[in-house]
């Protein structure tokens, strides 16, 4: 049969659409071509190919080869298509059975002897396969990451003379076997010394998923509470630890097969660039949001970032994803993370220390606040002071905070309640479930319209008081939203009262 067609993945943003690699086998002159929107790395492919195969010790057809990657409208890139494109051929010329190839979806880049390498993106090719009923041969290098997706039948091949052998039924081919995976050990929160309003807040922002915002002084410990943010969040679901690890391969950056289960937890410096934030790029690939999806992003010194890479957040942070869009492709990334900045209150970092040290005026403080946009500022749920402590709070022999564990039952308890409640966490509620789940007496509503009305407050930071009320009666227990719960919620807009005291 001169036909044969081949299944594979391609890799778009973090997903991997199927692609059908066609190999026709016709007379004429010897010529091999490569069509459906391959890049470089894949028209060259047919010299690696040529040189496996021979390698191999089998015949290169001496015919006219087409390769057809299909959709012809994907962009095809890397050298991920290598394998099933030698496998093409050897069926389409006889030399391997057709009927071998159904059931199967096959990536790996070759080398000039034949030997499989790895390629990226892998784990998202897995679970696809998985979802099509289908089995995936990879290389070596790349079992361990596609044997994260377990329901998927991920076998592993070294060279293209043994995936010939197996699917010739001479020999089998082993599966891929996960390694195995450390247990989470985060810092804990025992190490905070003192600062029982910002570790309420960080309990808090835990229990609901809520943005956080610590403006402090430096050395305050802005910086320890925010590393101790995952050790008091619930344990990711399979299925969020495998969409995030799926980010992870996608990204180029490696993926760590140890620690796949943990949340990520990211802190960029803040010189990187809207791009890095975001991701992008001629090839696109998903930024730091995206890596910290069902995680943590840490952002330090807020205001020192540039104006553009911060307003760039704005929509994921309401969203959960973002869109990249180019000439050639549009890819959307998710990013369900949540936000953890800090910043000092003033240029020099010491405005409000009862030491009196800091030398910034009333200008200088309005024009350092004013690089963080309002809108930005909105969409943080709690904003917290981080004092200064005294000497005495620092001394090693003093009683330790209270450890991340008990903490960590606390905030499980809570998103038990909401989890049963509406089926998400309550920062991610959208305007009807607010209205339905955040009602208020006609006492406590007429306290909140004073208080928008007292701080000049937007609608989006009134329905963001609300859920941050909901998530502080769920910590307490409460089916009701009381005066307590809502004064407390209220009372974490601390840096748009800040703003306006400047303004003034």
């Amino acid at each position: 049969m001169s036909l044969a067609i081949v299944h594979s993945r391609a890799r778009l943003g973090v997903h991997a659409p199927e692609v059908r690699v066609e190999v026709h086998l016709a007379g004429g002159l010897p010529a091999m071509s490569i069509v459906g929107l391959p890049e470089a790395a894949v028209r060259e492919a047919k010299d690696r190919v040529r040189a496996a195969i021979q390698c191999a010790q089998f015949e290169f057809p001496a015919r006219r080869i087409t390769v057809n990657l299909a959709p012809a409208d994907l962009p095809k890139d890397g050298g991920r298509y290598d394998l099933a494109i030698a496998l093409g051929i050897l069926a389409a010329s006889g030399q391997l059975p057709v009927e071998a190839l159904d059931g199967w979806e096959f990536i790996g880049e070759l080398a000039l002897t034949g030997e499989l390498r790895p390629v990226d993106g892998v784990l998202a090719a897995a679970l696809a396969a998985g979802q099509a009923g289908r089995r995936l041969l990879v290389a070596p290098g790349n079992a361990a990451e596609a044997a994260l997706a377990s329901a998927v039948d991920v076998r592993v091949g070294r060279t293209l003379l043994e995936v010939c052998a197996a699917l010739e039924g001479r020999r089998a081919l082993p599966a891929a076997e996960a390694p195995p995976t450390v247990e989470a050990t985060s810092p804990d929160l025992a190490d905070v010394r003192g600062q029982a309003q910002a570790r309420r807040a960080l309990e808090i922002a835990a229990a609901g998923g809520h943005h956080l915002l610590l403006v402090g002084p430096p050395g305050s410990g802005k910086t320890l509470l925010a590393s101790r943010l995952c050790g008091i969040l619930p344990p990711p679901t399979d299925a969020e630890a495998l969409e995030a690890a799926s980010i992870a391969s996608a990204s180029g950056r490696g993926l760590d097969l140890a620690r796949w289960r943990q949340r990520p937890f990211r802190a960029p410096h803040h010189t990187a660039s809207a791009v890095a934030l975001v991701g992008g790029g001629a090839d696109p690939r998903p930024g730091e949001i995206s890596l910290a999806h069902h995680g943590v992003l840490f952002l330090d010194e807020l205001p020192e970032w540039s104006r553009h890479a911060l307003e760039v957040l704005r929509e994921p942070l309401e969203s959960g994803s973002v869109s990249i869009a180019r000439a050639a492709r549009h890819c959307e990334f998710p990013a369900r993370f949540q936000l953890v900045a800090a910043m000092n209150p003033c240029p020099c970092g010491w405005a409000g220390d009862p030491s009196g040290r800091c030398l910034c005026n009333e200008e200088m403080i309005r024009r350092y606040r004013a690089r963080i946009s309002g809108p930005l500022l909105e969409r943080i749920d709690l904003h917290v002071e981080v004092p200064r402590l005294p000497p005495t709070a620092l001394r090693t022999d003093g009683p330790p905070g209270e450890c991340s564990t008990r903490v960590r039952e606390r905030v499980l308890a809570a998103r038990t309640r909401q989890h049963a409640r509406s089926g998400r966490t309550n920062a991610r509620l959208d305007q009807a479930q607010t209205n339905a789940f955040c009602a208020l007496s006609a006492r406590d509503a007429g306290l909140l319209e004073r208080a928008v009305e007292a701080l000049q407050l937007s609608a989006r930071s009134l329905h963001r008081i609300l859920r941050v009320a909901r998530t502080i009666a769920d910590l307490a227990g409460s089916d009701a939203i009381d005066t307590p719960h809502l004064t407390e919620a209220i009372g974490y807009r601390k840096l748009e009262r800040g703003r306006d005291r400047a303004a003034a």
